[in-house]
């Protein structure tokens, strides 16, 4: 067996820091007096964070599965059937064209700057193409990360980087019940990832850099390059069993291979051709179909002029709107191309040497 490392992991929080940080979420007033009952919610809090129950409601995986007797949660063999279902009707021949669009700002009006994003608008004029073509689009909204109730996508914690076959697909790092990592929305982009035949991601700037909201969901989505199916194969978390599965060989199934993508990356200032390029391998990567030359785009909008004043740029700026519109019908005529076989797709047949 392959050496496990090990040692840069904290000591498990003491009771008083876990009252602290547990009770942090509790600062309203209005509290005060339901103490009693937090703090019997706290104490079972506790004993779940001690005896790491990651996953409290669990079923026997069953048939299909390498160990039909091992336990998965409840809500991950969930995700799966709905990723298996989804992947069902996204090959069946009968099923409309879909689109999903993914609006990659983290800015609404319905949070701290108080006014809809650019991403937004842009999202909007591709959706509007695509509904006049008869597709059906998908609008995935980032931003909502930024203003919904409690909603997250957690962060990836690196598996694969132990071993492929650590890295379960969907993702089974989350939730963690123990660890209160609860909420996390990508169990339901992913099936809106599976449905689709085309994506389009809209997406400014931020610091020379994808946004948060956007590179979250870009780092979660690891699972769908390589990802195992079978968390029963590496019995969870089993990190030396997954090394060992890996070195035996490990095929690295890309689970999103075939679907077209587009690309609308905008800024004001610097950054737009190097986070479309990043965007485009990774996307290329994972065995998307690139729609061709109308369907990536960088732009600046309102090149150094006021912050103030960008969706009135972006008003003027006609041409950019049109070239966002060209990206749509860019990923249209590839979903339609892929989808009746006159596009080739992931290599071509070709062998990897170097598969990863």
């Amino acid at each position: 067996m392959t050496t496990v490392r090990k040692g840069q992991a904290p000591a498990k929080l003491g009771r008083d820091e876990f009252h602290l940080r547990f009770r942090r979420a509790f600062q309203d007033p209005a509290y005060d007096a339901l103490d009693a009952e937090l703090k019997a919610i706290e104490d079972v809090a506790w004993d779940a964070y001690t005896h790491g129950r990651k996953a409290p409601r669990t079923v026997k995986a069953g048939p299909g599965f390498a160990d039909p007797d091992y336990d998965l949660s409840v809500e991950w063999k969930e995700t799966r059937d709905r990723l298996l279902a989804a992947e069902v009707r996204q090959k069946d021949p009968g099923t409309r064209n879909r689109v999903l669009l993914i609006n990659g700002s983290a800015r609404n009006d319905g949070t701290c700057p108080g006014e809809i994003s650019k991403s937004w608008r842009m999202s909007i004029l591709a959706r509007d193409v695509l509904l006049e073509q008869g597709f059906e689009t998908d609008l995935l909204d980032l931003s909502l990360l930024s203003s919904d109730y409690d909603r997250h996508i957690h962060p990836c914690k690196g598996c694969v980087s132990t071993a492929m076959p650590l890295c379960h697909w969907p993702c089974s790092c989350y939730p963690n019940h123990a660890e209160r990592q609860v909420n996390d929305w990508m169990n339901e982009i992913y099936e809106r990832w599976v449905l689709a035949h085309g994506v389009i991601i809209v997406t400014p700037v931020y610091w020379y850099q994808a946004p948060a909201v956007l590179k979250l969901m870009i780092d979660r989505l690891v699972c769908a390059d390589g990802g195992n199916p079978d968390p029963t194969a590496t019995h969870g978390k089993d990190a030396g069993k997954a090394k060992d599965i890996e070195h035996a060989g490990w095929d690295y199934p890309k689970h999103l291979a075939g679907r077209a993508f587009g690309l609308v990356v905008h800024g004001d200032v610097a950054g737009i051709e190097s986070t479309r390029r990043s965007l485009s391998d990774w996307l290329n990567w994972m065995g998307l179909v690139d729609a061709g030359s109308f369907g990536q785009l960088d732009r600046y909008v309102g090149y150094y002029e006021s912050y103030a004043g960008s969706h009135e740029h972006l008003d003027r700026d006609t041409a950019v709107q049109e070239e966002v519109r060209n990206v749509a019908r860019a990923v249209a005529d590839a979903v339609r191309e892929v989808r009746a076989g006159r596009v080739q797709v992931v290599c071509h047949g070709l062998k990897d040497p170097r598969p990863k």
